[in-house]
């Protein structure tokens, strides 16, 4: 299994007991099969440490950007900054980025400004872009549609039915976290049963949204597996069958990675 989105170096590892490093969440998720993470940074103070602890452990990957929810507390993101972090191999999308209308944190401009930043950055160092998007279906459609051809995923999806179909449409991939574990999403494994199984990823987003049995508690990657068996149930096929496919997936969006 490939988680395609965690944030492994989030304080919450090490201001929650039992405290747990980089390396110990590594350790734990390749005994539970998770061979493959991409780790999220998505503050600058988060570039340079994801990236060191990437360069020391080839089986992580990282993207990196601004969370929508934080472009009002820094300076704006640069295209050129983007690009610089992107010549790293160690660097496989950008984001995440998009947009977050439920908080409220930082204005729409400014999130409509970042987020097309991280597109024309994408677009230039020929990189994919990792997408959150809440509460904001229609504006991230739209300003998608605006960049043609560069690809994405949906992070941790819980849209509509719509956003997954348009998401697909424009060549992007929609990937599925533990709340797809939860007893009332009924509503998001229909989608997820609707959606080409070419296109799906699964990710933990780690260390938040622990799947089923586990919810409410410290999210991690070695929990993993029941997310994947969820999907699995969608698919009615294997869990080994539905690991394989989205590594497979994940590896063809974040091509870096199956080049290294």
């Amino acid at each position: 299994m490939i988680d395609s989105h965690t944030h492994l170096q989030h304080p919450r590892f090490q201001s929650e007991e039992p405290a747990l490093t980089p390396e110990l969440l590594l350790t734990t998720a390749q005994a539970a099969g998770v061979t493959r993470i991409v780790t999220i940074a998505c503050r600058r103070k988060e570039w340079q440490p994801a990236l060191q602890f990437c360069q020391a452990h080839p089986q992580v990957s990282m993207a990196a950007g601004m969370h929508p929810q934080d472009v009002a507390e820094e300076a704006p993101i640069t295209e050129a900054e983007l690009i610089a972090i992107a010549q790293h191999p160690q660097v496989v999308a950008l984001g995440e980025t998009g947009l977050d209308y439920y908080y409220e944190n930082s204005p729409k401009a400014a999130q409509h400004a970042s987020f097309h930043t991280h597109l024309q950055a994408c677009a230039k160092a020929g990189l994919p872009a990792v997408i959150h998007t809440r509460d904001a279906e229609e504006d991230t459609i739209a300003i998608l549609k605006e960049h043609p051809g560069v690809p994405f995923v949906l992070h941790c999806f819980t849209g509509s039915a719509w956003l997954a179909g348009q998401g697909v449409q424009l060549g992007g991939y929609i990937s599925f976290s533990g709340i797809l574990s939860f007893k009332k999403s009924d509503t998001l494994r229909t989608i997820a049963a609707s959606l080409p199984q070419e296109k799906v990823l699964i990710e933990t987003d780690a260390p938040y949204l622990a799947p089923h049995p586990f919810r409410g508690k410290r999210n991690a990657p070695h929990l993993l597996p029941h997310t994947c068996a969820a999907l699995a149930g969608v698919w009615q096929c294997s869990t080994e069958h539905a690991a394989k496919i989205t590594a497979t997936n994940t590896l063809r969006l974040f091509s870096r990675m199956a080049a290294g």
